[in-house]
């Protein structure tokens, strides 16, 4: 049994960056609050939380003068307001590529621009970027959901797209778009670590014989990977090496496995670790 790995896999920038500041911070001081799970990724959580983190789900969640954390996926303006208003001291870690996506649909919006986001509406990410246009954004994820859009063609429109996206997804949107309206702005958001990893997913599907991947079940880039190894061959979604079923693994020579953004180094190595020992 032989394994190969994705040329690009695990961690991107901005998750890699996220998880630096935020452990910094512990280092300096324990009693800091997270809007949220830092990353999709529960067992690398875990880890920060044994350091000293809280995690919360609102803002009104924490006590005033204290820390806390904007995670990579970032948050809505009003957010921002709440923070300074409750005098927190804000860590942001929002990825520097979803904050372009929140300056460009709030530079669109003021100039009268309606705002299209593909991507999934119950997403952080997405969530906060619609924020920055009054939470006014149309959402959609698929083909038939652009279809089924009330469009004005007397209006402006930009569309951006979560950074997570499937670049082909993205494609046949705005080819749709493009057609469907005369004024209208693509911005192509996806983050290039994505398109990256994507690509390299379905490289190495391709040489071997089934793909593993690596992530978070609530990742939305680490399951655009499994929908994307899936097209080639029998693929399997674990978050650690105590998913893996041995029996199934056992009628393969050539394994593949490639990772999330959010997929921390040292659980990629005890898979790996695990598949060769076998």
């Amino acid at each position: 049994m032989n394994v190969k790995i994705a040329k690009e896999a695990g961690f991107c920038f901005g998750v890699k960056r996220a998880m630096k500041m935020a452990w910094d911070e512990l280092e300096l001081n324990s009693d800091i609050y997270a809007l949220g799970p830092l990353i999709h990724n529960k067992q690398a959580v875990q880890r920060y939380e044994d350091k000293g983190l809280l995690t919360v789900d609102t803002i009104n969640d924490i006590p005033n003068d204290k820390s806390v954390v904007i995670r990579s996926h970032g948050v809505s303006r009003d957010i921002y307001d709440k923070a300074n208003s409750n005098n927190l001291n804000i860590i942001d870690t929002t990825c520097p590529f979803v904050k372009k996506i929140h300056n460009i649909v709030n530079e669109f919006y003021e100039k009268g621009y309606k705002i299209i986001i593909i991507g999934d509406k119950n997403h952080p990410e997405i969530i906060g970027i619609n924020g920055w246009c009054e939470n006014s954004a149309l959402i959609v994820k698929s083909i038939d959901d652009v279809n089924s859009l009330n469009l004005d063609n007397n209006s402006k429109y930009c569309l951006v797209a979560q950074t997570t996206l499937n670049l082909e997804l993205y494609n046949e949107i705005v080819n749709i778009l493009s057609k469907k309206l005369d004024n209208i702005t693509f911005k192509n958001t996806i983050c290039s670590a994505t398109k990256t990893r994507q690509q390299a997913a379905k490289e190495l599907s391709v040489d071997v014989d089934c793909m593993i991947v690596i992530g978070g079940k609530h990742s939305s880039n680490t399951q655009k990977l499994v929908n994307i190894c899936k097209e080639q061959v029998p693929t399997f979604a674990i978050e650690t090496k105590e998913d893996l079923d041995i029996d199934k693994l056992n009628k393969f020579n050539l394994i593949g496995v490639t990772a999330g953004a959010s997929t921390p180094d040292w659980i990629i190595e005890d898979v790996i670790s695990f598949i060769e020992s076998l």
